[in-house]
């Protein structure tokens, strides 16, 4: 059942004794900034910082997906309680729908990676995963840990428990309160790992990199929704205001809050910057129970490290004495605190020592930067960046020594940088010829059904991956030297968006894409296949050809490219055709360069709110013979969130316009056999709603209209067809459902194409979401499914007549299948929009 569900693609030290030096702890402040220019703290952030050098508790919030954690308590825990927090995500957020684009599966789990990241930059909190994938709505938790592995999954939690080592454990959700079974699976997850953690028996080869670690306790962040119910606070809990206002911020906990959860743009999650009391309740779960705050009892100063007392009182006398605007006067203080914390061994000390150097770097208002000529290079290559170190402030530094990774030496300088001055050198690097694509590293390898191949286990729960390409500045002083590690980037300079950076990546020297992935061939004539060649370097040649299954004929077998300039594209096209009795299969692209074949693609991701991504899928797509026949030729395609239907509807031989706004306004529709309304079109183009008598004034005339799915928000779900019609969050989950027809004399399932129950096999992730629970009798409801143990939906394929024409409503999620090249999909897709209105049409209403 589950082989499918992928989407594509008291605390404590448990054991007595000193910290080892080998010991690994989760400290990735600068895993989030890859793509983000350098930041430089501000008076007022950096008198919390210093503060916050002074607080030594932490607390992991612990929940399934991308936009499930609660971003005023990670606010309140960092800008306002001062302590070390961060968010464990069950998953990337694979498994959800995008309301930004058409990336689906692997794809969508790297942009709500980086929108996490890009809110943890608004709250301050840390982020970090497992390696499950979130597959899609599940209804039990049973089938989620199935599906995820328990033994892995758990081990995961464990790691970051150990590694992490919170204070005090926050779930979302509990056993029996997630309505999800990935959000119940997060709780239970969590619950055996609190102790699990804490037990060296278990995952005890964990024990080379971290040491057992049990939290002092576990609570559930209790819903909100139950406490208006009940104004009284829950049973066994203790309250937390996180609307509290900041004066050196001048926001609240909560208008942070939105700030940070409006980052989940791919999920429609803008959010509200409320303000005033906002009451949260923690319910004990494990540990040690809290009686007036949830770190009761938890020694949050520097008194809980050996010998740390002489920090926690040299970094007070620099909280105390700072001035914000003239914070360099505090720099002696912070290196005398500094050089204390090398003569201590504790994980804490590790934690802070970054923040520290941190703080020293902002005092001194210290600009350091690493800009490569060329945003991208190959394995291989070389790389021309330059460094730019200014020192704004009157405290004396020497930049002693520019290191930069894969550079031949380190270069001594013994400089002294004068004030404003910006100090800049120039390096050249020189990429090793093994060095990998900058791939997120959960990507490299082919994952398993519900999670991902990451074999070097130290970068388990990690956000992303690491810069390819590094350089550390050494800046010395009387006080002392901090070492300042800076990922280099390329900067350019937008008309409209100013100044912009973004992350260096190493690149194939060429990269193979099809235009794509999935082509369909009804009978044996020949069609074209497309490839899409990127160089990564100039003056490159060499030779691309298709690597077919059998019975396929490919013209010609190779052709010859080469390019002069880097980043040149070119487009070479290939005959193909099926001889008699050749099957479905999957085909590859690869080019052979200097001796060396490469098959991968390269795609970036772009949006406004994240810095570009780029991956590199490997090069290969679907043949598909296909029995379809089909009523028509031109569609019309009214583009929702976005999804690759369009390019699935060409395959079989139509041809599809995209409908824009102007035309949805003022167009004539009468040229269309069909049109449809891509996925939540009704949530993200108003115009539908404004001109929607248009479209029903095109059924009535004799047209096809065909609505997939929509969200019932803000009424954006009313009236969207003829009748009257309600849309509910039923869904069917599991993709083999069985799938009953009612009505075997509707043409939608014998006409142009007779659809059996063998067009529904081979379905990925779900059957469908978003079907409707109530509508008009003028509607037939043509087929029902259900998950195990439930009753049959059948809003999910609804058909009317209306006037000359039909309406067709659907939850199916045939965004999923088409693009997975699932036959019977095509097939039952193409029923839909070739479907006409063949019996006594109904009087279409005036």
């Amino acid at each position: 059942m589950l082989e499918n569900r992928r989407s594509l693609h008291k605390a404590h030290m448990v054991t007595p004794g000193r910290f080892p030096r080998f010991v690994i702890v989760l400290t990735f402040f600068g895993s989030l900034l890859h793509g983000q220019p350098p930041k430089v703290m501000n008076g007022a952030e950096l008198k919390l910082a210093i503060k916050k050098l002074t607080v030594l508790g932490s607390a992991l919030f612990v929940a399934a997906h991308p936009d499930d954690e609660n971003t005023a308590f990670l606010a309140t825990m960092t800008q306002g309680r001062l302590y070390r927090a961060a968010y464990l995500a069950m998953t990337r957020g694979e498994g959800g729908q995008n309301l930004i684009g058409p990336e689906q599966g692997d794809l969508m789990g790297v942009i709500r990676t980086q929108e996490l990241l890009a809110a943890r930059n608004i709250d301050g909190a840390e982020q970090y995963f497992t390696r499950a994938i979130d597959f899609g709505f599940s209804k039990t938790k049973e089938e989620t840990i199935q599906f995820w592995g328990k033994e892995k999954t758990l081990s995961d939690v464990v790691w970051v428990i150990r590694s992490f080592r919170p204070d005090v454990l926050v779930n979302r959700f509990m056993l029996q309160q997630g309505g999800h079974g990935n959000h119940t699976a997060s709780a239970a997850f969590s619950i055996e790992a609190f102790e699990a953690a804490a037990d060296p028996t278990r995952f005890p080869e964990q024990l080379k990199y971290v040491q057992p670690w049990k939290a002092k306790r576990l609570v559930w962040n209790v819903f909100r929704f139950q406490q208006s119910e009940n104004p009284s606070p829950p049973a066994n809990t203790v309250g937390l205001d996180l609307g509290s206002y900041n004066n050196l911020l001048g926001k609240s906990y909560t208008e942070i809050s939105g700030e940070s959860r409006s980052m989940h743009k791919s999920q429609g999650f803008g959010a509200g910057q409320n303000r005033g009391e906002f009451m949260n309740y923690f319910q004990h779960v494990a540990g040690d129970p809290a009686k007036d705050d949830l770190f009761d009892d938890v020694n949050t100063d520097w008194s809980r490290v050996g010998d740390g007392k002489v920090i926690g009182e040299i970094l007070a006398q620099a909280y105390s004495t700072f001035d914000p605007e003239e914070p360099s006067k505090v720099i002696p203080l912070l290196f005398k605190a500094f050089q204390a914390m090398q003569r201590v061994s504790d994980p804490w000390v590790e934690v802070k020592k970054k923040e520290i150097e941190a703080v020293i770097k902002s005092c001194a208002g210290i600009w350091t930067d690493a800009l490569a000529a060329e945003y991208s290079g190959i394995p291989g290559g070389e790389v021309k960046l330059t460094t730019v170190v200014i020192n704004r402030s009157p405290y004396s530094f020497i930049l002693e020594r520019i290191s930069v990774k894969h550079g031949v030496n380190d270069t001594l300088l013994n400089s002294r940088l004068q004030y404003n001055a910006p100090h800049r050198a120039t390096f050249v690097a020189k990429l090793p010829s093994d060095k990998e694509y900058t791939q997120p590293y959960w990507l490299k390898k082919e994952a398993e059904a519900g999670s991902y191949i990451v074999t070097d286990e130290r970068l388990v729960g990690r956000p992303e991956s690491e810069a390819p390409l590094t350089v550390t500045i050494t800046l010395a002083s009387p006080d002392g030297k901090i070492d300042v590690t800076t990922p280099v980037r390329f900067r350019s300079v937008d008309p409209v968006e100013g100044e912009m950076y973004r992350p260096f990546e190493v690149v194939p020297s060429v990269a193979v894409n099809l235009l794509e992935a999935v082509h369909v061939f009804p009978s044996l004539s020949e069609k074209k296949i497309e490839v899409n060649l990127k160089s990564g370097v100039a003056g490159v040649g060499g030779k691309v050809r298709l690597q077919m299954p059998q019975g396929w004929i490919v013209k010609p077998e190779a052709v010859s490219f080469e390019f002069k300039t880097k980043d040149e594209e070119q487009f070479v096209a290939f005959s193909v055709k099926p001889s008699n009795g050749a099957m479905s299969g999957p085909f590859s692209v690869e080019v052979e360069v200097g001796g060396k074949r490469i098959g991968h693609g390269r795609r970036t991701i772009r949006y406004s709110h994240i810095p570009p991504q780029t991956v590199f899928p490997i090069a290969e797509g679907k043949l598909l013979r296909l029995d379809v026949k089909k009523r028509g030729q031109n569609i019309g395609y009214i583009m929702g969130a976005g999804d690759e239907i369009p390019a699935a509807l060409r395959q079989v031989g139509y041809s599809v316009s995209l409908v824009s706004d102007d035309e949805i306004a003022e167009g004539d529709f009468s040229k269309y056999d069909a049109i449809v309304a891509g996925v939540r079109a009704y949530n993200t183009r108003p115009k539908l709603r404004t001109h929607q008598k248009k479209l029903m004034e095109y059924v009535a005339k004799g047209g096809t209209y065909i609505v997939q799915y929509v969200t019932f928000q803000r009424g954006e779900s009313e009236n969207i067809g003829p009748y009257p019609l309600t849309i509910s969050r039923d869904r069917v989950t599991v993709e083999h459902a069985p799938v009953t027809f009612f009505n075997r004399k509707n043409a939608i399932l014998s006409s142009p194409n007779n659809i059996t129950a063998d067009d529904f096999k081979g379905w990925t992730q779900e059957r469908g979401l978003y079907f409707a629970n109530a509508w008009d009798v003028k509607y037939d409801s043509v087929m029902a499914t259900n998950d195990p143990g439930e009753s049959p939906k059948a809003g999910g394929l609804l058909v009317a007549s209306y006037g000359k024409g039909i309406y067709i409503y659907t939850g199916f999620a045939f965004f999923r299948q088409l693009p997975a090249g699932v036959p019977g999909a095509y097939r039952l897709f193409v029923n839909l929009v070739s479907a006409k209105n063949i019996s006594r049409p109904d009087e279409a209403s005036k």
